[in-house]
Parts: structure tokens; C-alpha cells; sequence
């Protein structure tokens, strides 16, 4: 099972990305997905949810220019990013707790994906 994050590049201030989250495997299900960023030198911070009812949460520092969609329940979520700028270069990360029949919740994050912006 794998959490993949895609979409990132350089981009020039002004900009707009789109990046993507994809769970890979099957038996599980998701009840949301978080989007962390973390910047050279700083803590991860974390950006934006969605959960599998639609409910969408972001972080005051990205209100207004980010906006998480996707399906949960299809592991296919995506954060678009609008009016880049240099501070938002960072890695990009996907997160998620899967729910195994079983009982077994198994907490993961996906390998991140490099968002530069050049002023």
C-alpha cells in the first residue's frame, strides 16, 4: 500500500499547480487525506483535509489560494494551488489513516513532491 504525491515543479510566482495524492492497493478504506507541505529548515505544516464526506479544512496561512478536492473514497484527492508564491516552495506531502476491516489502522504518508517558486 502506498500513499504517492505528484504534480510538483517550478513555477513562477503568480502561478498555479495542481499536485496529486494516490493510494495504491486495496482492502481499506480512508476516511480523509491531509496535505502537509515542509519548507527548508521549517516544521511540516499541515495545509489541508477533505474527508470522505466532502468536509474540507485548510490552514489560515493558505485560505483563499489552496483548494483540496478529489474523491477519498476513490484514493484520488488533489491540492490546487493558485496564485503561487516563493514561500510556498516546499515538499509536498500526502497523508492518510487507512481502516482495514480487521480493526488495523495503519497511519500513512507518502513521499513528497518538490514545489519551487521563483519570484
Amino acid at each position: 500500500v502506498q500513499l504517492q504525491a505528484s504534480g510538483g515543479g517550478l513555477v513562477q510566482a503568480g502561478g498555479s499547480l495542481r499536485l496529486s495524492c494516490a493510494a495504491s492497493g486495496s482492502g481499506f478504506r480512508i476516511s480523509a487525506v491531509d496535505w502537509y507541505r515542509q519548507a527548508p529548515g521549517k516544521e511540516r505544516e499541515l495545509v489541508a483535509t477533505v474527508t470522505s464526506g466532502g468536509r474540507t479544512n485548510y490552514a489560515d496561512s493558505v485560505k483563499g489560494r489552496f483548494t483540496i478536492s478529489g474523491e477519498v473514497a476513490k484514493n484520488t484527492v488533489y491540492l490546487h494551488i493558485n496564485s503561487l508564491k516563493p514561500d510556498d516552495t516546499a515538499s509536498y506531502y500526502c497523508g492518510a489513516n487507512l481502516f482495514y476491516d480487521d480493526g488495523t489502522v495503519v497511519a500513512l504518508m507518502g513521499q513528497g513532491t518538490l514545489v519551487t517558486v521563483s519570484s
